[in-house]
């Protein structure tokens, strides 16, 4: 039960931390659309700005899904789950979440063999910019892993919480 539970405390550490700094992606890419806007008005215009802000949104979206999973800020259907004791929700989720275990795991061979792809052949973006693929890909398979991580996480705090030891 203690490997268990500084597994989850290891992820959750991590997941914080990486969640927290990616907030900050969100002012970068506010940054970067408002040089565009700028640079559309008074200079000439930038070929590289919307695929960098396109880049940023994907980079905060799939590094901050974990930490979002961890707060339980994730949308749900909440008709009869609100009403269920912590326990039977716990066991709901331990089965659920199987499914999203399922998901995820394909989800990452896919995003590995497209980076590996993308690492092997010098893949580029078709744009004008066409800028390399590799960095965004690699940062894909980091937040869908991480992803993973805390999933398997929040299982493991779901079947503890499901059998009346809850983790601390």
């Amino acid at each position: 039960m203690r490997a268990i539970q500084a597994f989850v405390l290891a992820v959750e550490a991590m997941t914080r931390f990486v969640g927290r700094c990616s907030m900050y992606l969100i002012f970068v890419m506010m940054g970067v659309l408002l040089y565009s806007s700028i640079s559309k008005g008074f200079f000439t215009p930038s070929i590289w700005t919307l695929e960098t802000a396109q880049f940023l949104m994907v980079a905060y979206f799939l590094l901050g899904g974990a930490y979002s999973m961890q707060l339980d800020a994730h949308v749900r259907m909440d008709l009869i789950y609100s009403r269920w004791a912590p326990r039977t929700r716990a066991m709901v989720d331990s089965v659920t979440i199987l499914l999203l275990i399922f998901f995820l795991v394909f989800l990452l061979y896919g995003g590995i063999s497209s980076t590996s792809y993308a690492l092997e052949y010098g893949e580029t973006s078709y744009s004008a910019w066409s800028p390399p693929m590799a960095p965004i890909k690699i940062l894909m398979c980091v937040g869908i892993g991480l992803m993973l991580l805390q999933t398997i996480a929040t299982l493991c705090r779901d079947v503890a919480q499901a059998l009346g030891r809850p983790l601390r």
